[in-house]
């Protein structure tokens, strides 16, 4: 059983959040820092998969992934991890954890909008579905040197086919999947705006 999971990221990422979205949907529901990176790390692989259009997101993801973890060894949870930078005036500083959680928590929404755009396209080509993803949650964030780079690399991305071949999974697995990490990340990703909000820190920085 170890085995096949290691080789299905998307089995491993929608079990994850579902767990993730069970505990953000509980009464009071703290979530620790350490489960919560654990779980975005599993993202990681599928960004690999997607190839050069991604590699901004994935370098960009890992490392602020890998922040929040080595945070978790002091801190116990996100409402915590937020307070502390507060406290410290720190929070819009580069390489805050507060930060580099809202970075982190864009790239839980472009995988979210990406799942849902293949969800809802038929055909073998990526390129909408990326670009639209793209569009939609890094495009405003991004200088337009970046930008360009990212839209001469959507014409490198995997076809559909060659995508689930690296996922090892079918089209209707992958299908199932995909509908759970959008079902599970939806009140993840709202859970985290809500952190922010309610701290009147505002999401568009």
């Amino acid at each position: 059983m170890e085995d096949s999971q290691r080789e299905k990221p998307l089995r491993k990422i929608s079990d994850s959040f579902k767990e993730l979205a069970a505990t953000v949907n509980s009464e009071g529901g703290d979530v620790e820092v350490a489960f919560f990176s654990r779980a975005c790390a599993l993202i990681s692989p599928l960004f690999d998969c997607l190839g050069i259009a991604f590699k901004f997101a994935e370098m960009d993801y890992v490392a602020k992934v890998a922040d929040l973890a080595e945070a978790s060894k002091s801190i116990s949870t996100l409402e915590a991890l937020l307070d502390r930078d507060i406290e410290a005036d720190c929070v819009r500083k580069a390489g805050s954890h507060t930060r580099n959680l809202l970075r982190v928590k864009r790239g839980l929404d472009l995988t979210k909008v990406l799942f849902e755009q293949l969800l809802a396209s038929e055909g073998n080509s990526l390129k909408d579905a990326a670009s639209n993803a793209y569009a939609q949650v890094f495009c405003p964030y991004h200088g337009w040197a970046l930008r360009k780079a990212v839209a001469a690399g959507m014409f490198a991305l995997p076809t559909r086919v060659e995508l689930m071949k690296k996922l090892n999974e079918d089209e209707a697995s992958a299908s199932n999947q995909m509908q759970i990490y959008v079902a599970s990340a939806a009140p993840v990703i709202a859970y985290i705006e809500k952190l922010f909000h309610s701290r009147q820190l505002g999401i568009d920085w």
